[in-house]
């Protein structure tokens, strides 16, 4: 029954980074440009935060399901799909740009954009895809470093995106960067097709082996962690836990925010300082760069000391850096907020996937569901509030919005703290 078996961890980490990698930067599909279709279609604040967003929703909304999807068939069918819809999502948004951008792209287009943008985030979902598919491949001592070398890497794109966007502009022209982009996606696509494999179980399963036998041969291969049934029961036993919404609230806040701020942030840095597009998208990518980079180690830290730890003091880092863009209206203090909040938050991200293996062991993409799906949520709801108090209080909106960050790293050490404590009694 081995011969049933093909790759190894290592092989199956870097397919599913690629495939997250190339997925994950829709989460900059708008963002570095929102001011060319602000301009071009008279969108209103509050518009332009939901067409940056809108990607972020789908991607966040359809972890769920598809995280469920991977306890039952592993990551690579999943994965394939969304990837496939994402750039579906991707070539229609060039066409309507070819055809219509900037002279007749008014603002009746704006609904279509929005279908675009959310058939373009698919790829996002990648991610509780990718957490299963990792975990199940690796032992539990080791998950901490492999899932944050998964998540560390792949989270690179939105930044690199941000930063290379405006350069892609001036170069080839709004089509031309949106062609650029879609052979990435389809040369990811094909990278993740050639590379991307699901751990022994889920091979052994395919290829007809009964559920015990399948078992007992992955094990002696090294694999630990196994689903308890199918899409709908990983889903329920990881609702069943507390622990899981705790994890969803604290992932929220930090891959949420991580989301939103990786969108916004080119609109704050050109709106609120008046720096160019090349300036804003170099700050984004420093931020969310970091924020992505810092998650490996970070998950050996994790690793290290323990997840509810590494998250409490990650969280309090994460709450500093939102009191200096809050309060401050310093250029150079909003730059320091910026990458306390990156380190924060990109440590935080880490240590809440130690976690999740720990609280759900049974149904890993169950768990990677919610806590990816809901958390990951944060990428949607919180641009349009940061919208609102630019909306109501003017350009002093830009600064103030930040307190949303505040209040929600607050709460999150908190359910950090209780976790920490069920989890010791």
């Amino acid at each position: 029954m081995r011969s049933h078996v093909v790759g190894s961890a290592s092989r199956g980490l870097v397919g599913a980074t690629i495939g997250f990698f190339v997925g994950f930067a829709a989460v900059s599909l708008f963002g570095p440009l929102a001011h060319r279709f602000r301009d071009v279609m008279g969108l209103t604040p509050m518009m332009v935060a939901f067409l940056v967003a809108t990607p972020a929703l789908s991607g966040s909304l359809l972890r769920i399901p598809f995280g469920g999807w991977v306890d039952t068939t592993g990551g690579r069918r999943p994965f394939l799909v969304l990837l496939s819809l994402s750039l579906v999502g991707m070539v229609g948004l060039w066409g309507v740009i070819m055809a219509f951008y900037p002279d007749r792209l008014t603002i009746s287009f704006y609904p279509l954009l929005l279908f675009l943008a959310a058939l373009s985030g698919c790829g996002i979902a990648t991610f509780s895809v990718g957490i299963g598919q990792v975990s199940y491949w690796f032992p539990q001592r080791n998950q901490g470093r492999a899932l944050g070398t998964y998540a560390g890497l792949g989270n690179i794109a939105p930044g690199l995106f941000a930063f290379l966007l405006p350069i892609a502009l001036a170069t080839w022209g709004l089509a031309g960067s949106y062609l650029a982009w879609i052979l990435l996606l389809a040369a990811g696509l094909l990278g993740y097709y050639l590379t991307g494999l699901n751990a022994p179980f889920f091979q052994l399963r395919r290829a007809g082996v009964s559920v015990d036998d399948a078992r007992s041969v992955a094990a002696e291969l090294g694999q630990e962690i196994f689903p308890a049934g199918g899409v709908m029961d990983g889903l329920v036993i990881a609702a069943r836990r507390r622990a899981t919404w705790a994890l969803v609230f604290v992932y929220f806040t930090t891959f949420g925010g991580f989301i939103a701020l990786t969108a916004w942030f080119p609109t704050y840095w050109m709106s609120f300082y008046g720096i160019s597009a090349g300036m804003a998208g170099l700050w984004t990518a420093v931020y969310s760069v970091g924020a992505s980079l810092i998650r490996v180690p970070g998950g050996g830290l994790a690793d290290r000391v323990g997840g509810e730890n590494t998250a409490i003091g990650s969280l309090c880092v994460t709450v500093a850096g939102a009191l200096l863009l809050t309060l401050s209206h310093s250029y150079a203090l909003s730059i320091g907020g910026a990458v306390l909040m990156a380190i924060g938050m990109g440590v935080a991200n880490a240590a809440v996937f130690k976690l999740v293996p720990q609280v759900a062991r049974d149904a890993v993409g169950g768990a990677a569901g919610w806590v990816g799906g809901l958390g990951a949520f944060g990428g949607f709801v919180i641009p349009p509030v940061m919208g609102a108090f630019v909306s109501s209080m003017g350009e002093d909106g830009y600064a103030t919005g930040f307190g949303v960050f505040i209040v929600l790293s607050l709460v999150s050490l908190i359910l950090a703290g209780i976790l920490r404590a069920s989890r010791a009694s």
